[in-house]
């Protein structure tokens, strides 16, 4: 179960350090979504969504506080949650099962973790 948590933990860091550095770096025109959204709250998701990826791998990997595991990825739930709404909101039924499953892994992810 160990290696399972660490593989998924990786590939999820992966995804979200891509998807926030993304959101940081690219100009606000061109992250249009479904909905639109403030610029400034679409930064902030990005900052989360990259501090929420490093809080995925670190406190495991330094052996540091390694409790703050499963909140970050209750925070990346909690993340993936809003996107699976507004992507639904937004009225595209089948891009929201990427937000989902997403979350569904990060849920894994809180879980496993909380439980170890």
């Amino acid at each position: 179960m160990t290696y399972a948590l660490w593989i998924v933990q990786g590939l999820l860091a992966l995804l979200f350090l891509w998807a926030g550095g993304m959101k940081l770096v690219l100009p606000l025109e061109k992250l249009t979504g479904p909905l639109p959204l403030p610029g400034l709250f679409v930064r902030f998701i990005g900052v989360a969504e990259v501090l929420g990826a490093l809080g995925l791998i670190l406190p495991g990997l330094l052996r540091i506080r390694p409790g703050l595991t499963p909140l970050a990825a209750a925070g990346l739930v909690i993340i993936m949650i809003g996107a699976t709404v507004v992507t639904l909101a937004g009225g595209e039924v089948a891009l929201a099962l990427i937000p989902l499953a997403v979350g569904l892994l990060s849920a894994f992810v809180a879980y496993g973790r909380f439980r170890a």
